[in-house]
């Protein structure tokens, strides 16, 4: 590769940010400005200096965006890429522990818990101690020990809290009872292992002599931590140790504080790096002149941010359309009749528009809309079917019949229900598995036996029913055709209604929906048999066709599908047609998100609830900032045309209520905007009518 071909066609700025390698590097990149493409030419660029791929390591965070940011860099290099690093945080933190963990006492096939495994191993140490879960708000509970875990929060010493620090504690000891991690474990345990073990840190450090951080501005305290480690090194010694660090960011595109992302990791980086240069990336390639100048003015009211205007050499583009719908109704209707006219009669298709919506409340009346204009679209963010708990229980039986070997599937449902098998024999059955070096399964065929001291003969009798119980179901299943029914008969065996009804016991309805969820997998088992294109249809076949269906993809955007998502899900997306629909006050910015902030930070300046618990470093922000920035990116998510919709009413708790427009809007320079004025439908034939149908569907 010719070292100047990932440079050539790049601007001053881009290319200023390329060549500097060496030394700490700060890129400001504003919206559209083409930071992917500086990354991964900078990639190319070190590559073709003759950087071993090894040294690199480059850290984003979504799989979309590490996939595209290699697959740029193969077709800039046209080399194989097998050493080079590109991951996310969480997915660099599973790399690594799958070699390291082992030090920190856990096995290396550890499985790793979603948010309803981790719910529900909050339930179980709540039990142990003694704490009922019905009434109890887990996600708060989760919220809190996530905070624990990255320190944004502390308890603070001799001011225990007598209630969730206990309940922590036993949560902790039973993931690693059970070989388990949760997702904050993927990021906190290689802390803990590079303060415990300076040779695992130096390794590291050694390896990666140039790091890259993409979406910088998303980095949470402890993302920032681990990157600091890397880059410095040992803690004793590494503080004057710059390092080949780079990171591309954009304050005025920080909008995630609620899940931990800091802004003010940037003036830490700022202050930890001091030799650091900085380059600013202002030229936007995305959208026209009006939208830049809409975006600029009303991000230039928030005072924490870094100075930049971003401008365009597209040229001015149309005005920006504000329409005041009656209700939610009228809007919804004049979305869909907006997107139907502009296919018809500006030649755009169903992928080129993206629908924006502060919360997921408000899709109900697009979609019906949407759908009554025959409509195509997709909403980004739902939960997968294969990530509800049921469903995954249902499944984990099914793969540990398939494979008893597989510690993870039997973990999940050894007492699912429950059956017995405390955590004191799972603790003894783990101990012999790893000292023997042997899966779990081996571990208790040999407790069964009782040839160990360890067990005694009730372990053996709780864990002889377990494996009675699967090695029935494989006698059953495996090989043999009606798997549907099969499945069926599992589902009575182990009485997993029973188990819904214990443990929604305050909530009927729920275990009714949880329960109609697994009729409805078995439906879908028995539908798939009946598919003549399917020549096997038993365990293994439909085992791998649901692993394939069960992998999420966080691509956003659909080809040939009006996009509706949350201005969130939008990030990092564009679209030639925007609607940001819902722009009114209390809705963005949102009532409930700068009523929380303002408790926060009310918390923060009195020490927190009660003196219980510690604010960490991000406590206190401005909300009215963040949702400004929010409103900023759905604004730059527009290349062509934008639509901002603000109801002069909404129904909110059975009535109807005055609405007032966001206050963003009248940051908007007046002589970008054009109110929109009703007109009525335009008649056409019949055969004019699908002849342009086809042509926008084409």
């Amino acid at each position: 590769m010719k070292t100047l071909d990932a440079v050539s066609t790049l601007n001053p700025r881009q290319m200023e940010a390329v060549l500097q390698t060496e030394g700490p590097l700060l890129i400001i990149a504003g919206a559209g400005s083409g930071k992917t493409r500086v990354i991964t030419a900078r990639i190319a660029h070190m590559l073709g200096k003759g950087v071993p791929q090894s040294e690199i390591l480059a850290l984003t965070f979504t799989n979309k965006a590490a996939a595209e940011m290699e697959t740029r860099v193969k077709e800039l290099t046209r080399l194989p890429l097998k050493n080079l690093t590109v991951k996310t945080f969480h997915s660099f933190g599973v790399q690594m522990l799958r070699v390291e963990i082992e030090a920190l006492g856990y096995r290396k096939n550890f499985s790793i818990y979603d948010e309803s495994d981790r719910t529900q191993a909050i339930k179980e140490a709540m039990r142990e101690k003694g704490v009922r879960p019905e009434g109890t708000d887990l996600y708060a509970v989760g919220a809190l020990f996530s905070k624990i875990k990255t320190g944004e929060e502390r308890w603070i010493a001799g001011r225990e809290n007598t209630v969730w620090k206990p309940v922590f504690e036993e949560y902790q000891y039973n993931l690693k009872v059970y070989n388990a991690l949760d997702f904050d474990d993927l990021l906190a345990l290689p802390i803990e292992l590079f303060e415990r073990f300076p040779p695992v840190l130096d390794k590291y450090h050694s390896r990666y002599r140039y790091v890259m951080v993409d979406e910088f501005q998303d980095t949470s305290l402890i993302q920032y931590r681990l990157m600091k480690m890397i880059v410095k090194g040992a803690v004793s010694g590494g503080e004057n140790v710059e390092g080949n660090i780079c990171v591309v960011g954009d304050d005025d595109q920080s909008i995630y504080s609620w899940r931990g992302a800091n802004y003010k990791n940037i003036i830490n980086f700022e202050r930890d790096f001091p030799s650091l240069r900085e380059i600013k990336l202002e030229q936007n390639y995305r959208s026209t002149s009006t939208i830049l100048e809409a975006a600029n003015g009303v991000i230039s009211n928030n005072k924490n941010r870094k100075d930049k205007q971003l401008w365009s050499g597209i040229g001015g583009g149309k005005p920006i359309e504000l329409f005041f719908p009656e209700n939610e109704g009228e809007e919804a209707d004049f979305i869909a009749r907006q997107i139907a006219s502009l296919c018809i009669h500006e030649n755009y298709r169903y992928g080129d528009f993206g629908i924006l919506l502060r919360t997921n409340s408000l899709m109900q009346r697009i979609e019906e809309a949407l759908l009554a204009q025959n409509i195509p679209y997709t909403v980004s963010g739902g939960t997968s079917f294969f990530s509800f708990k049921e469903i995954k229980d249902v499944l984990s039986y099914l793969r540990l019949i398939g494979n008893t070997d597989d510690d993870v599937q039997l973990l999940r449902i050894i007492n699912t229900p429950r059956r017995g098998i405390g955590r004191g024999t799972i603790e003894k059955i783990s101990a012999l598995a790893k000292r023997e070096n042997r899966p779990l399964w081996q571990a208790m065929e040999k407790m069964r036996r009782l040839e160990d001291a360890l067990f005694e003969i009730t372990d053996q009798e709780d864990i002889n029913d377990f494996m009675l119980l699967i090695e029935k179901q494989r006698e059953e299943i495996l090989g043999r055709k009606g798997l549907s029914q099969k499945v069926r008969a599992l589902v009575e065996t182990i009485d997993y209604w029973s188990y819904l009804v214990t443990e929604y016991s305050k909530n009927e309805k729920l275990a009714r929906w949880k329960f109609l969820n697994i009729q409805k997998l078995i439906e879908s088992i028995e539908n798939w048999e009946k598919n003549p294109d399917v020549t096997d249809p038993t365990l293994y076949p439909y085992l791998n066709r649901i692993s394939l269906l069960s992998q999420g993809d966080d691509s956003g955007e659909v080809k040939g599908k009006v996009n509706l998502m949350t201005i969130h899900a939008a990030k990092g997306l564009e679209f030639p047609v925007v609607f940001i629909a819902g722009a009114e006050d209390g809705l963005i910015p949102h009532s409930r998100s700068m009523e929380d902030a303002e408790e926060n930070n009310e918390s923060a300046m009195e020490g927190g609830d009660g003196g219980e618990i510690a604010d960490g470093e991000n406590a206190a922000f401005s909300p009215i900032e963040e949702e400004r920035r929010l409103f900023y990116v759905a604004i730059t998510r527009a290349r062509d045309k934008l639509y901002i919709t603000s109801c002069k009413k909404r129904r909110r708790s059975q009535q109807d209520v005055e609405c007032v427009p966001s206050p963003f809007i009248a940051e908007i320079p007046a002589h970008l905007i054009q109110e929109h004025q009703k007109v009525e439908e335009e008649v056409i034939s019949p055969q004019e009518f699908f002849a342009r149908l086809e042509r926008r569907s084409g």
